[in-house]
């Protein structure tokens, strides 16, 4: 007989997945009713990968499987400016319309629910979005998805160049730097 191998169930996930919506789905039949489930999932590495997905299934965790399998093929890479987006950008498709736009450093994630999330699960860590349109969970989770892939595709076609969170982060600590040895050389002349 096998043992599990420990190891095996500590490992970290490559990809977040999150549950968005479940519903559940009744169809009238001849035989009666037939009930099913759909759930709206979001696949994302957190580092410019992001994936949305709807699966369907006569159980939860059958829809909630096909949806992530359908959220990795479906995935796009999301054109990251250090920790926020490249431009702002207002995106309509269906019923739902969503607004991003980029945020200084340190502002974090201004966004409702759903568009929270996959922003979330792209790597986006300062922004700030409104949802214009419907309430709906869906259309915000699909609009804002199609927001991402418009923002890739025009930094792709208008060769935009970004700067990595790492150049950020070189750029803050030789401002600190010399932010400090102003200060020390202050401090020395009122001595």
């Amino acid at each position: 007989m096998a043992r599990n191998n420990p190891r095996k169930f500590n490992q970290p996930k490559e990809f977040d997945e999150k549950v968005i919506k479940i519903s559940r789905v009744s169809k009238k039949t001849k035989g009666g009713n037939q009930i099913g489930f759909s759930a709206l999932v979001v696949v994302g590495d957190r580092k410019g990968k992001v994936g949305v997905g709807l699966g369907k299934a006569s159980d939860v965790l059958s829809a909630i499987k096909k949806g992530i399998k359908k959220a990795k093929q479906k995935m796009i890479v999301v054109p990251i400016d250090g920790t926020t987006i490249p431009f702002s950008l207002t995106v309509k498709r269906g019923a739902g319309k969503v607004m991003l736009k980029p945020a200084s450093k340190g502002t974090g994630v201004i966004a409702g629910g759903p568009v929270r999330v996959v922003v979330e699960a792209a790597g986006i860590r300062d922004v700030v979005a409104k949802i214009l349109g419907s309430e709906n969970q869906t259309s915000s989770v699909h609009a804002t998805f199609e927001a991402l892939k418009h923002i890739a595709s025009l930094v792709k076609i208008k060769d935009i160049k970004l700067r990595s969170i790492a150049e950020i982060e070189k750029e803050e600590q030789e401002k600190m730097a010399a932010l400090q040895a102003e200060a020390k050389e202050k401090s020395k002349s009122k001595k």
